[in-house]
């Protein structure tokens, strides 16, 4: 799924590709991707883009009349962008916005079709979307302490609650308790001063590191690769291989959908 640093480029490829310009038609391949009814996605058409914002790993486009598209990748959803009047592909499109300046492709490689849409109108409609986790880059170590400390469970599940964090998941969090020294199984009750301090910082660096490092891959073009299985990553997706800083092979815990990677060092 798209975390942060992926979810934060596409809304500044976004606002660079479509900001200011007039979504001219709503193509849906699948209307089943549009999760809301009133008001209805062609009310969108005709209308200017204002503005981009990310709530968690969700992303908004503001458009003009106060209404604005709200988009949940999810895990296989991805947004292309292409020339003006480009098709959907049968298999994974969901839809297709044309702009005056080019076509945004919504697409999802997978059965289950998860990814969605939802049109609001008002900026109150968008408070729901918001699942009340803190800004990673932005909070302080108290805010950090007090969210994560709310409750007692272990520091992967912490980091990956978007009700405690936003934007972080599965992928993300192995790479900063990675770079913390912090067992992923460790509970946050537990947690002394000087760990939750190396926590946040970890939290601020990593997720700095990648966003300009995606950043500087994208350049001025627009997100192609999006991938929660980076080569430049330490451990996450990486079980198996030898750590990057002692060798010792990465290893793993599997639960339902989701897969913890670390180094038992």
């Amino acid at each position: 799924m798209p975390e942060l640093p992926d979810v934060l480029i596409y809304v500044e490829r976004l606002a660079a590709f479509v900001g200011g310009h007039v979504l001219e038609r709503v193509r849906l391949a699948s209307p089943f991707v549009v999760r809301s009814f009133d008001p209805p996605i062609r009310e969108l058409e005709g209308k200017t883009v204002h503005g981009v914002e990310r709530i968690g790993k969700r992303i908004v486009l503001a458009f003009s009349e106060d209404l604005f598209l709200v988009c949940h990748l999810m895990v296989s959803g991805r947004l292309r962008w292409r020339p003006h009047g480009q098709a959907i592909a049968k298999k994974v499109g969901l839809a297709a916005f044309d702009f005056d300046s080019g076509t945004l492709l919504f697409t999802e490689a997978s059965t289950k079709k998860r990814a969605s849409l939802h049109v609001v109108r008002g900026r109150a409609a968008l408070e729901p979307f918001d699942r009340g986790g803190i800004e990673p880059l932005v909070a302080s170590v108290a805010e950090l302490q007090s969210a994560i400390q709310r409750e007692n469970r272990t520091l992967k599940r912490a980091l990956t609650d978007p009700r405690i964090l936003s934007g972080v998941g599965n992928a993300y969090s192995d790479e900063v308790l990675f770079a913390a020294r912090l067992s992923p199984v460790k509970l946050t009750s537990r947690l002394e001063p000087e760990e939750l301090s190396r926590l946040h910082q970890a939290l601020v660096s990593t997720l700095t590191s990648f966003i300009e490092r995606t950043r500087a891959e994208v350049g001025e073009g627009f997100p192609e690769t999006v991938t929660a299985f980076r080569e430049d990553m330490a451990v996450h997706g990486r079980y198996g291989k030898p750590c990057p800083e002692c060798g010792t092979k990465i290893q793993r815990i599997r639960h339902a959908d989701n897969e913890v990677n670390y180094c038992p060092r």
